[in-house]
């Protein structure tokens, strides 16, 4: 059999076993396509392990950063994992392959002044005012991701509840808490802005609408924060995925449970949700001063 039969294979395992997007499926083809493209010679079931390890070191001259290689090892290692399950081959060349080593980058967040300071900034006179604070609230209330927020349907709505049914990666469903401030804001634009639209067929159920009652573009969400941010000087690179993260960050530092935020932003994995337990600098050295003996000014010590 070909690598396209293969790959073939592969991708309805993918679609169908794993659930997985559009996106994501994707992702691994191209892996794979990498592979089937430097060993076009040679069938994907007479792959070796020598083969791959020169595939790896191929794209480490070409200059492939740890994180791509990372990304493309990982899915060359579920391919042969669905090869081996399936009996097409009796050894997973994959096996003993190991990661780079890859530097964990905190991300960047937004502080809580800088977050009321960009949603008290949206003119609420503007036509798609009412609409751009709700999704502004919606996504700090919530840490929805873009693909979310754009894709949220009216029927997904518990508003008694104070509840959301997010469809994620994966087209995996979660319930997420909202606050009231963001129901406050989605009620105002459904019944003061959205009520008045005219709505495409193939739109009614979806929340946020552009002035033609179509739904949004991820470049449109994008573009309604970038607006927000340069009125109030926030100059930090800040994009959907940064309110994500701030409302992880500022969920985790006030205490929350870090197992409840892994639920909340639907993190298959603790250790996604992990590198929200970090403390700023100037917290961190708060703390240390408050209650470290050492760091205690001398008159303040107390005596044991």
């Amino acid at each position: 059999m070909s690598w396209d039969l293969h790959i073939k294979g592969f991708t309805q395992y993918l679609r169908l076993e794993r659930s997985l997007s559009a996106n994501s499926i994707s992702a691994y083809q191209a892996d794979v396509v990498k592979l089937a493209s430097y060993k076009k010679d040679k069938s994907p079931l007479a792959i070796n392990q020598e083969d791959i390890k020169e595939l790896l070191g191929f794209l480490h001259e070409a200059g492939l950063s740890a994180n791509s290689q990372s990304r493309i090892i990982s899915g060359l290692k579920s391919f042969y994992e669905y090869l081996y399950q399936e009996k097409e081959i009796e050894k997973d060349p994959m096996e003993f392959i190991e990661t780079p080593r890859i530097g964990r980058k905190l991300p960047d967040v937004l502080s809580v002044e800088e977050m009321i300071k960009i949603l008290e900034s949206v003119d609420l006179s503007a036509r798609s005012g009412h609409r751009d604070r709700a999704i502004l609230e919606t996504l700090y209330s919530c840490g929805l991701r873009v693909s979310e927020i754009i894709g949220l349907k009216i029927s997904n709505l518990h508003f008694d509840e104070q509840y959301l049914s997010v469809v994620g990666k994966g087209n995996k469903e979660r319930l997420v808490p909202i606050g009231e401030e963001a129901i406050r804001w989605i009620r105002h634009y459904m019944h003061g802005n959205r009520v008045h639209q005219s709505i495409d067929s193939g739109f009614e159920d979806i929340l946020f609408l552009n002035l033609r009652g179509k739904g949004l573009s991820r470049m449109s969400v994008f573009n309604i924060i970038r607006e927000a941010c340069i009125r109030v000087g926030v100059r930090k690179q800040v994009s959907p995925h940064t309110f994500r993260h701030s409302f992880a960050t500022h969920l985790v530092e006030g205490g929350a449970d870090l197992r409840a935020v892994q639920e909340m932003l639907g993190h298959a994995s603790i250790t996604t949700t992990e590198i929200y337990t970090h403390l700023d600098r100037s917290r961190l050295r708060e703390e240390i001063n408050l209650y470290h003996p050492r760091y205690r000014k001398t008159g303040e010590q107390k005596t044991i």
